[in-house]
């Protein structure tokens, strides 16, 4: 048997934290998919789909997600069943998201509404690629310091680009 949702899609509102009896966090949301095609007015309809996610995931998804925020759930489908005030048995079908993945930084386009905890939190881009950065600097020193260390000529370097072609027999390919 297989139940496995995958959504992609905005907030319709601000995430509802709240906490279980026995201190267990829970947050409900809803997500607005876009439909695949238009409808006969050519207007592009969406589904609006509750999900329900648990325990320390939940936390920081209500701290760092708001309304509008894109987002991508993987979960499952789970319904159940309850009376209502009436006596009317009620059915509720929801996504029980295993995975939340943000999508946009906090300040990205979309619509996103800027949160009340200010901009300093969260999934920051260009944070993430200055360490790429830095990083990739930091390996690019070590690889050209270990090499000089290796060859008298640093001139050998398999890899620079000299502008000439490269002459490879087809049978030194391991391919």
């Amino acid at each position: 048997m297989l139940n496995r949702v995958v959504l992609v899609g905005r907030l319709t509102r601000d995430p509802d934290l709240r906490y279980t009896p026995n201190g267990v966090a829970v947050a409900n949301f809803t997500v607005a998919c876009n439909r695949p095609f238009s409808n006969q007015q050519g207007e592009r309809e969406a589904d609006f789909i509750n999900c329900v996610v648990w325990r320390k995931q939940a936390e920081n998804f209500a701290n760092y997600m708001s309304k509008g925020s894109l987002i991508g759930v993987d979960g499952r489908i789970q319904t159940r069943s309850f009376d209502d005030q009436e006596g009317k048995r009620v059915f509720i079908t929801e996504v029980m998201a295993e995975s939340i993945q943000f999508l946009e930084s906090r300040g990205g386009s979309g619509g996103g509404q800027p949160s009340s905890q200010g901009g300093s939190q969260g999934y920051n881009q260009n944070q993430q690629q200055s360490q790429y950065n830095q990083n990739q600097n930091q390996y690019n020193s070590n690889f050209n310091n270990n090499n000089q260390g290796n060859n008298n000529n640093s001139n050998d370097n398999p890899f620079q680009d000299s502008g000439e072609p490269i002459d490879i027999s087809d049978d030194d390919l391991p391919f």
